[in-house]
């Protein structure tokens, strides 16, 4: 029988329990659902996208900070994404303000012009 060291014993559960992650993690995709690493890719652009489509409608920065960390576990800086935001709209890209720190995207508003 070999003695192991304290490290080498780490080292076999270590690689032990990362064979076990993988193998759940490939389950997990063969059943459809995400894991936590594909929804922490979203950037907080496509987070505040997500929150108002899901939302159907505008809403206030406090409402989206809201929404994103109920539904993306997403902690989201006010004066961050206003300005993310507002860069957005400045290029008119995605989103558009629709009153004092409330947003819609901009299809929506393109929509209403429209008539339709």
């Amino acid at each position: 029988m070999v003695d192991l060291t304290k490290d080498e014993l780490i080292d076999v559960f270590e690689k032990t329990l990362q064979g076990q992650l993988r193998a759940l993690r490939s389950i997990r995709k063969k059943s459809g659902g995400k894991s936590r690493q594909d929804r922490s890719k979203k950037s907080n652009i496509d987070v505040i996208e997500a929150v108002l489509r899901s939302a159907g409608a505008p809403l206030h920065v406090d409402q989206i900070i809201e929404k994103a960390h109920k539904l993306y576990s997403r902690r989201l800086q006010r004066e961050s994404i206003v300005s993310a935001l507002t860069k957005k709209i400045l290029d008119q890209q995605t989103f558009c303000r629709v009153g004092r720190n409330v947003f819609a995207l901009l299809e929506w508003e393109e929509k209403k012009k429209d008539g339709r």
